[in-house]
């Protein structure tokens, strides 16, 4: 296996694996809707969401919100095959990048096909100002996959440094 397939590979597992345990842990010890301060403006709270970030499109009925999320899962995963062909051999940070963003669709896609909703619990922020929207451990895969991603087509790989 070639360095940029273990990247990946390792980034993908940890992503998933981490992502997965994560909602599990948050599951078994809290209940729906239940909230606590970890640090300030650093909160578990515990919720399950039929949207796409920021809620998008949670009002759609189910029968047309769960397909489209399942497309929309698919193509992602597609598209980034799509972008690992064209990575050069031991761009080992495209395929870091690419591989947690694969980790991360598919730590949402499970819980969607499991219960219809994703599971969400990081929440920060200052509660009567302003929080973000909650998220998981998947949601940041995704985003610092993303990043990466960003950063690599700014400082493209170089196969012979100067």
């Amino acid at each position: 296996m070639s360095p940029r397939a273990r990247t990946a590979l390792w980034a993908g597992s940890l992503a998933l694996g981490a992502d997965l345990l994560s909602k599990k842990l948050v599951q078994a010890h809290f209940a729906l809707n239940e909230s606590v301060t970890i640090l300030p403006g650093v909160f578990l709270s515990y919720v399950m969401n039929p949207g796409a970030a920021f809620s998008l499109f949670a009002g759609w009925p189910a029968a047309l919100r769960l397909p489209f999320f399942g497309l929309v899962s698919l193509l992602a995963l597609w598209a980034g095959r799509s972008a690992w062909r064209s990575l050069p051999e031991h761009d080992r940070l495209s395929a870091l990048a690419l591989g947690l963003m694969a980790g991360g669709a598919l730590g949402n896609l499970v819980d969607r096909i499991r219960y219809g909703e994703v599971v969400d619990f990081i929440e920060v922020g200052v509660r009567g100002v302003y929080t973000w929207p909650v998220f998981n451990v998947a949601d940041s895969a995704v985003c610092v996959g993303a990043c990466l991603l960003i950063y690599r087509s700014f400082r493209p790989y170089a196969s012979h440094p100067a």
